[in-house]
C-alpha cells in the first residue's frame, strides 16, 4: 500500500514517496540505514564488522575483509559458525560478472545407509555423531583469499587469534542462545571444556577464550589450510569422531577440495538475482521470487493477512519441492533449471488461493517433470563478496576436538536414510545445504550483497528481504528489520515474530492457518546497496536480531 503502515505496538511507519520511505520515525526504537562513500561492512558482530574495515583500510579487498570478519565469528559466536563447518560465497567482480563458491563437507567415505540402518537408526539425529561431515570452510576461506584477495592467512587472522588467545567478551544475543546450549555441550567433554565456565554458560559481557582455537589458527596462518586437512589437527577430528562410532577419517579431510560454481539467476522487479545452484538451496529463493512475480503485492499491507498468506502458500509449494527433489546435483534426478520453468511456476501458481490454505501436495505436483553467519563487504574498488559460513544447528553436532579447539559441524543431519531419495547418505555425497549468500545487480552492474540466517528459513527470508525493498520501498535497514514468518517444515504450520501484529495473527488463523508466536526471532541478515543514483556510495543494514552492525568509511 501507499500510505501509512501499521508496525508493532500501534507505531508508524512514515509514508512512501514514489515507493520509498521518506525519512523513518525517529521517536520511535530502531536504527537508520548506514551510508559511506567508499567501503563498507556488515556483520552480525561488531568485532567481525571491525576486523573487516581494518583489513579494508590496509589496502586488502572485500575478500581479504570477508575471510578475517568470519574468522572472528569462528572465535566469537561459537553457536554459529567456526572452522569446523562449511562455507559458500558468491562474488560480484564491478562489471558485475559473477563467480560462485561452494566449500561443503562430504559425508565420510565408508558410511553408508545401510549401515547406519543396521544400527538401529531411523534417521540422522542433529546430535548424532554421524551428522558430523567434512569441515569445508577453512578450503573456501582459502579460495577465497587466492581468487579474489591480495593478503595471506597470516595477515587475515590475526584479530581471531588475539581474541581466541587474550579474550572477548561475550554479546547480549551470543549469551542469549548459549544459556539454552548448556545441557546439550555437557554431553562432550570437549565440548563441555572449551564452551563452559564450570559447567555454566557465559553470561554477557564476560570474557571468554579458546587458546587451543588461537593454536590452531597460528598453524593456519603460517602453513595454509593444508596445516588443518593434514597432519596432527585433521587426525586428532578423526580419532574424536571415531572414538563415538562415527566414520570419518583423516583422509576424509584430506580430500576435501572447494569447488567454483556458476550463480543461477532470475529477474524479479527489474532486478537480477543470483543464489548458487544446488547442494544449497538457493534455487528454492529463486523458485519463491517467481511464483511471487504472479501476484500482485503493491497494494498490500506489507504487515498485513493478505501479504503474509501468500507469502507462505508460496513457500509451502517451494519448500516442498526442496524436501523431496534437492541434493548433491551428482544424484538429482531433475536439472535445478527446470524448477524455474514458466511452464512449472505457472501450475504451481495456479493452486494459490487467496482465500484459502493449501494441503500438503503430492509428489506428481512438485516435480519439474525434466546456526549459521552471513556476511557482506564491499571494497573502494566495487568488489561485493556475500559469504556465509556455518555448523548447522547451534553449536552444530556439540562434539569439540579438544586439543585444536574446533567444534564439529552436524550438517549431515539434513541427509535422510530414506530409499531411493536424491538426498539419502552415501559415502562421498554432499549433504542438502541450507546455508545461502546472495547477489543482485541492476542494469548489469552489482546492486545488492545481501543474505538472512536462519537454517531453512533463508530462502524465505531472501525472498521477503527482497520484495520489502522492490515491492514496498524499503530501504536496507526496514527490509531487514521488517517482521517475519515462517512454516513449520513438517507440519506447515506458521511461525510469527512477535513484531506482526496480532490483528494480522488472528486473520490468518480465521483463515484455516494455524500460528505460533516464536519465542526466539526468526533467522538474522545483512545487505549493502550500491547507491548509484546518488553518486555511487553504499547503503548498508544490519539485523538487530542479532548484536552486529553495518559500518563503512
Amino acid at each position: 500500500m501507499r500510505g501509512i503502515l501499521r508496525w508493532r505496538s500501534g507505531n508508524t511507519l512514515p509514508k512512501y514517496k514514489e515507493g520509498f520511505f521518506v525519512f523513518r520515525d525517529f521517536h520511535a526504537p530502531g536504527r537508520s540505514a548506514v551510508y559511506a562513500p567508499h567501503a563498507m561492512a556488515a556483520t552480525s558482530h561488531p568485532l567481525a564488522t571491525n576486523a573487516a574495515l581494518e583489513i579494508l583500510r590496509e589496502g586488502g579487498t572485500a575478500a581479504d575483509a570477508a575471510v578475517a570478519a568470519m574468522a572472528v565469528y569462528a572465535v566469537a559466536e561459537p553457536h554459529m559458525t567456526g572452522i569446523g563447518g562449511d562455507c559458500f560465497a558468491i562474488v560480484a567482480q564491478p562489471d558485475g560478472t559473477l563467480s560462485g563458491m561452494n566449500s561443503s563437507g562430504r559425508a565420510p567415505k565408508n558410511v553408508s545407509a545401510d549401515k547406519l540402518i543396521a544400527d538401529g537408526l531411523l534417521d540422522i539425529e542433529p546430535h548424532s555423531v554421524h551428522a558430523i561431515t567434512v569441515p569445508g570452510a577453512l578450503r573456501g576461506w582459502e579460495k577465497m583469499l587466492k581468487d579474489h584477495g591480495k593478503f595471506s592467512f597470516e595477515q587475515v587472522l590475526q584479530r581471531a587469534i588475539g581474541y581466541a588467545r587474550d579474550g572477548y567478551a561475550v554479546s547480549p544475543r551470543a549469551a542469549f542462545d548459549w544459556k539454552e546450549a548448556v545441557d546439550f555441550l555437557k554431553r562432550d567433554e570437549g565440548a563441555t571444556e572449551l564452551f563452559l565456565k564450570d559447567g555454566h554458560a557465559p553470561v554477557a559481557g564476560e570474557v571468554m577464550r579458546n587458546p587451543q582455537l588461537a593454536e590452531t589458527l597460528e598453524a593456519i596462518a603460517k602453513g595454509g589450510a593444508d596445516a588443518f586437512y593434514h597432519g596432527p589437527i585433521a587426525e586428532e577430528i578423526a580419532a574424536v569422531v571415531q572414538s563415538k562410532g562415527g566414520y570419518l577419517t583423516a583422509e576424509d579431510l584430506a580430500a576435501h577440495e572447494a569447488v567454483d560454481l556458476t550463480p543461477v539467476t532470475t529477474d524479479y522487479r527489474g532486478v537480477t538475482v543470483a543464489e548458487l545452484p544446488p547442494n544449497g538451496q538457493g534455487i528454492i529463493a529463486l523458485v519463491m521470487l517467481e511464483l511471487m512475480k504472479r501476484f500482485d503485492w503493491t497494494d498490500l499491507d506489507p504487515m498485513g493477512p493478505e501479504r503474509f498468506h501468500l507469502q507462505m502458500e508460496i513457500a509451502k509449494l517451494a519448500y516442498s519441492g526442496r524436501d523431496r527433489f534437492l541434493a548433491d546435483p551428482e544424484f538429482m534426478e531433475h536439472d535445478p533449471q527446470a524448477f524455474l520453468d514458466p511452464d512449472y511456476i505457472d501450475g504451481l501458481a495456479k493452486l494459490i488461493r487467496t482465500d484459502a490454505i493449501l494441503p500438503r501436495q503430492p509428489e506428481d505436483v512438485l516435480s519439474p517433470k525434466s546456526d549459521t553467519v552471513y556476511l557482506s563487504v564491499v571494497d573502494e574498488n566495487g568488489l561485493a563478496v556475500s559469504f556465509i559460513n556455518s555448523i548447522y544447528h547451534g553449536f552444530g553436532s556439540g562434539i569439540a576436538a579438544p586439543k585444536s579447539g574446533v567444534l564439529l559441524q552436524n550438517r549431515g543431519a539434513c541427509f535422510t536414510l530414506e530409499a531411493d531419495h536424491p538426498n539419502q547418505i552415501a559415502g562421498g555425497k554432499r549433504p542438502m545445504h541450507t546455508i545461502i549468500p546472495a547477489m543482485a545487480l541492476k542494469d548489469g552492474l552489482p546492486y545488492m550483497s545481501f543474505g538472512v540466517m536462519g537454517g531453512g528459513y533463508q530462502p524465505c527470508g531472501h525472498a521477503h528481504v527482497l520484495s520489502n525493498h522492490l515491492d514496498y520501498g524499503m530501504n536496507m535497514q526496514e527490509a531487514i528489520d521488517c517482521p517475519r514468518m515462517f512454516i513449520d517444515e513438517k507440519s506447515l504450520s506458521l511461525q510469527a515474530e512477535t513484531s506482526v501484529p496480532a490483528e494480522t495473527v488472528e486473520a490468518l488463523k480465521a483463515l484455516g492457518h494455524e500460528v505460533a508466536i516464536v519465542a526466539s526471532p526468526i533467522g538474522g541478515g545483512q545487505a549493502i546497496m550500491f547507491d548509484r543514483a546518488n553518486g555511487g556510495g553504499l547503503i548498508g543494514g544490519s539485523d538487530p536480531r542479532k548484536d552486529g552492525c553495518a559500518l563503512g568509511y
